[in-house]
């Protein structure tokens, strides 16, 4: 038998015989690696462990500690729970089951049965009998389409012989579980790739049941989607549950409502948020912030009105790549301008910057606004505070010349790392590069990915690429920031624009004399101020800091009749300081007040006064989170105060 050559990850390469597969090729690394290799990369492309190697083949033997095979651990666990359902309700049909950001699910068609919580365990339990069976995964080439067309239909398969019809061009495969004696229990069409056997398969959970058209398409018919979950190990099962829990206590739209921060409204629309006075507190802090540091950093703030006509949107290119999320405002008469609500603030910031003459000794020009924009979306998108269709965002847009761009998106930069570190957010950073439907010239788009990548590289920045994802009018950075426990939000972006400049005809006068065409980054930090909120009510699970809090300080008197005078004074002197302090003079008992304030509304701080602390001039103390921690006099805690809120702790 012949020998070929494959070529590993660290260029050594390793002789194997004709016809080897990537499971021989573990074995001969060492018995260790065949006995965890999960899959195989072979020139850069993931496969099964059991595909066969070819002469100069770079192959990388993949285990659990790689994270490309999560998605295979969950995609083979979707095959295992597709057999289960079939062997618990035969007539079940099977549509399709892939691995998702979170796990996985399966759609299937069951006529006359709505899966239940008590029918999802006995799927798990199935499940976990038929992983104890060690079956193996085997990929076979289907050989005859139309047989296998009809088969599936003979079936009622009929969800299996669409697709199959739709690919039968491109070497469908089907895979088989089998066992021990190689009996086949179960196949699915499936190009892979799958685990070896069952045996990986370790923690998986079935989470809930949804509705599904099949392909999508509301035309087709409702099938039914259970949506699981798996991992290579229960501890990081267990901690993925506790997270979804956690997540289930943080969410802003229950907390919105208990600590009535906001609501929406039938008859208001929906995506279309009301502000109530507790989070209107919060934004205007955050806004405050922001106003402050944009001067400290060289913006100059506008405002620009909510609608345009819709020439407008022409020149700038969103009428015809942006139509579909534009709102329309009904002409009365047929010889008005057709006005459009404004989905972006960008070409309002242009029209400002033509209203007068710049040279290059006046750029960069950085100009920002808090605009209101509004976008259509589908009304199944929408929920909380984190999908709207009429959002703030903290806007800004920077006129540079090529020279000064590098420079720009690393003050950008910088900008989102102070204004993150005091939220405590980390942040991942992606690069999203040119979609399939874009403006401009490829040769600008190409220097626009490259300026972006120069900047990030030149302070040795981690990115990933997003191929295809960045806007119609150029590419863009986003900033995925991580909460208090560790899921991801998209908040900060830097777009880079040669187009919009050149559609609009913005010129600046170089030192050369000549006039040329600026450069234009689009930016915001915080994304959307509805957004954001709904991002910061979960990460501090509504027990915002000090700084932010709609409530500063509860001051509790222990006799109403006694001690509400001082109680008073204490009040008024905190609230002239400019702290945000309320005196709870009910007739509650005092522990019901001192509860309900530092539990149930989360406010940061509760004084409580009496006897003792009149005769005193103090405050007894009480922090969220901490219970007492002594007593001050009232200039004391007003100065700690003070001093936290300056510091935003």
């Amino acid at each position: 038998m012949s020998n070929i050559e494959v070529i590993l990850p660290d260029n050594s390469k390793i002789a194997l015989q004709s016809g080897a597969n990537g499971f021989d090729l573990a074995k001969t690394i060492s018995e260790g690696l065949a006995k965890n290799a999960v899959a195989l990369e072979i020139n850069g492309d993931v496969k099964d462990i059991r595909t066969t190697l070819s002469d100069g083949d770079k192959v990388r033997i993949l285990t659990s500690k790689d994270p490309e095979t999560l998605y295979i651990l969950r995609h083979s666990t979707s095959h295992v729970m597709a057999q289960a359902v079939i062997a618990l309700f035969p007539q079940a049909k099977l549509a399709i089951g892939p691995a998702i950001e979170n796990g996985f699910y399966y759609d299937f068609d069951l006529e006359g049965h709505t899966f239940t919580e008590d029918d999802l365990q006995k799927i798990e339990d199935k499940m976990h009998e038929i992983v104890k069976q060690n079956l193996t995964f085997e990929k076979y080439l289907i050989p005859d389409v139309d047989a296998q067309i009809n088969e599936f239909k003979s079936e009622g398969e009929i969800y299996k012989a669409e697709l199959l019809e739709e690919h039968r061009n491109h070497k469908p495969t089907l895979f088989l579980t089998k066992d021990s004696e190689g009996k086949s229990l179960f196949n699915d069409l499936c190009a892979g790739p799958h685990l070896p056997n069952t045996s990986f398969i370790k923690a998986f959970k079935l989470m809930k049941v949804a509705g599904a058209y099949w392909r999508g398409d509301a035309k087709n018919k409702m099938l039914q989607r259970i949506y699981a979950t798996a991992f290579w190990t229960k501890e990081d099962l267990k901690s993925y549950l506790t997270m979804l829990e956690e997540a289930e206590k943080r969410d802003h739209r229950k907390l919105g409502a208990k600590l009535d921060l906001f609501s929406t409204r039938e008859e208001l629309g929906a995506g279309l948020v009301l502000w109530h006075p507790n989070l209107a507190v919060v934004r205007e802090e955050i806004e405050n912030y922001w106003r402050t540091e944009h001067r400290k950093r060289g913006y100059v703030i506008v405002n620009t009105p909510h609608i345009a006509k819709s020439k407008l949107w022409e020149i700038s290119g969103h009428a015809d790549h942006y139509r579909e999320n534009m709102f329309f405002i009904q002409k009365e008469d047929e010889s008005d301008d057709q006005y459009i609500l404004k989905p972006m603030n960008c070409p309002f910031h242009i029209l400002i910057y033509q209203a007068n003459r710049h040279s290059y000794r006046s750029l960069p020009l950085r100009m920002a606004e808090l605009g209101t924009v509004y976008r259509r979306e589908h009304s199944g998108a929408l929920g909380g505070l984190t999908r709207v269709q009429g959002f703030t965002q903290d806007d800004a847009h920077i006129f540079c010349t090529p020279e000064q761009l590098v420079d720009e998106i690393n003050e950008i930069i910088d900008f989102v790392a102070d204004t993150m570190a005091i939220f405590k957010m980390n942040f991942e950073v992606e690069l999203s590069t040119r979609p399939e439907s874009y403006i401009g010239e490829i040769e600008n788009w190409n220097k626009a990915e490259a300026g972006l990548k120069e900047a990030m590289e030149r302070r040795g920045m981690k990115y990933e690429i997003n191929e295809g994802d960045g806007a119609f009018y150029g590419p863009k950075i986003d900033f995925k920031v991580k909460d208090a426990i560790g899921r991801t939000w998209q908040c900060a972006t830097i777009q880079l624009d040669f187009n919009l400049p050149a559609r609009f005809d913005i010129k600046y006068q170089d030192k050369d004399g000549q006039l040329k065409t600026p450069l234009m980054l689009h930016r915001v930090i915080f994304g959307s101020m509805e957004r954001f909120h709904g991002i910061l009510i979960e990460h501090y699970a509504g027990a915002f800091p000090l700084w932010l809090a709609p409530t500063q300080v509860e001051i509790v008197p222990i006799s109403n009749d006694k001690h509400t005078d001082y109680a008073e004074k204490v009040y008024k002197q905190l609230r002239n300081a400019g702290i945000r302090a309320n005196l709870d003079d009910r007739s509650e008992s005092m522990n019901y007040k001192i509860r309900e304030s530092l539990q149930d509304k989360k406010i940061p701080y509760v004084v409580v006064v009496g006897d003792k602390e009149m005769a005193d001039g103090t405050v007894a103390i009480r922090k969220r989170g901490e219970g007492p921690i002594g007593t001050k006099t009232i200039d004391e805690f007003e100065a700690m105060l003070l001093d936290e809120i300056k510091n935003r702790v």
